[in-house]
């Protein structure tokens, strides 16, 4: 089985402002440089041949380039923790190009993903009792932005994981026009 999901990478500047934005609190668990990224879809487990049929699927995509920029910070709540984010603006080319991914592996046989796409990247997770160091980092980095970038491709990923965390490989990359 292969654990799957589709991504943008940012290029190493952005991920370098990403990075130094993270702090040394240990209420934290902050993602590494070599897992940021900005999830268009997340696949899940699927077998080989699903797997063949995503990568196909996935190369029969045309859309354009475009820039993106990263412009200041949030977080998703759940019951037990949640998760810090950076935003990225603008949002459009970004829910354009996951609307042409969900479309494409749907063709490809998945189930439609019934949860709204809301485009960011991690940064952080946390559990429960962590509610001064998220909202210490909030306002500290309401601000945090980047410079703009090109989007000129997107990739598949294949996520592994052991105890020490995820491991994310690069299965194929697609470049836009």
């Amino acid at each position: 089985m292969h654990r799957l999901f589709v991504a943008i990478r940012p290029p190493e500047d952005v991920r370098d402002v990403l990075v130094d934005a993270m702090d040394d609190s240990p209420a934290l668990r902050w993602v590494g440089d070599e897992q940021l990224h900005l999830t268009l879809r997340f696949i899940g487990e699927v077998d080989r041949p699903l797997a063949n049929d995503i990568t196909a699927a996935l190369g029969a995509i045309r859309a354009p380039k475009f820039e993106l920029r990263v412009r200041g910070v949030g977080k998703f709540e759940r019951r037990n923790g949640g998760a810090l984010w950076a935003a990225v603006e603008p949002r459009e080319p970004v829910v354009a190009l996951a609307a042409k991914v969900e479309r494409a592996l749907q063709q490809a046989g998945l189930d439609a993903e019934h949860r709204a796409f809301a485009p960011h990247i991690t940064l952080a997770r946390w559990n429960r009792g962590s509610g001064e160091a998220v909202e210490s980092f909030v306002r500290r980095n309401s601000t945090l932005a980047s410079d703009p970038f090109e989007i000129d491709s997107f990739i598949l990923y294949e996520s592994h994981l052991s105890r020490h965390g995820a491991h994310y490989e690069e299965v194929a990359n697609y470049a836009l026009t």
